[in-house]
């Protein structure tokens, strides 16, 4: 992509595959140099969800919400491991009583499980839908709105159908 002002390059690109199953092929050969510069690829998102805080982060650990009370982690186990391997899952209780409170943490060993993960929005869960999205700290979501106003902002984007998750994004992670 390239600055339609100065014709200089933005640091990032799209790379748009046949299939779902040529996108994890080209995931699972990471790191990648271009011009001898390492670059980060990532699944790129929907217009509607580049605009949530954090949508453009890397990070590799996950929010579940709307989870049943009598949900084990074994069930979060068996859903969420089909995206990656998992190191660990925090099921969240009350400080007093260990009452569960509706929601968990999962933590992937890779950002791009998280990533696949959350592509999906909504999973059933011990028989209830529950959402999952990107766990992000204060500080994370304090920076997100800035970061989205950068040169990244708005541009991982597809539209309802196969598109963005055939289509990965690839950015420099040095300065240019």
């Amino acid at each position: 992509m390239r600055d339609p002002n100065t014709n200089r390059s933005r640091d990032f690109g799209f790379v748009t595959y046949a299939t779902v199953e040529e996108v994890d092929a080209a995931m699972n050969a990471r790191p990648y140099k271009v011009d001898g510069r390492v670059v980060e690829p990532k699944r790129t998102v929907t217009r509607e969800d580049s605009q949530r805080p954090g949508a453009h982060l890397t990070v590799i650990k996950m929010f579940v919400g709307g989870i049943k009370e009598d949900t084990e982690e074994h069930q979060l186990r068996d859903d969420f491991e089909q995206f990656g391997k998992i190191e660990v899952i925090e099921i969240m209780t009350d400080r007093g009583g260990g009452k569960k409170r509706g929601f968990a943490f999962v933590t992937f060993d890779d950002y791009d499980s998280m990533d696949k993960t959350v592509i999906q929005k909504y999973h059933t869960m011990n028989s209830h839908n529950c959402e999952v999205r990107k766990a992000l700290s204060k500080q994370e979501m304090a920076s997100a709105p800035s970061s989205q106003r950068g040169d990244r902002a708005g541009m991982s984007i597809g539209t309802k159908n196969t598109w963005e998750h055939q289509t990965l994004s690839v950015s420099c992670s040095s300065g240019r």
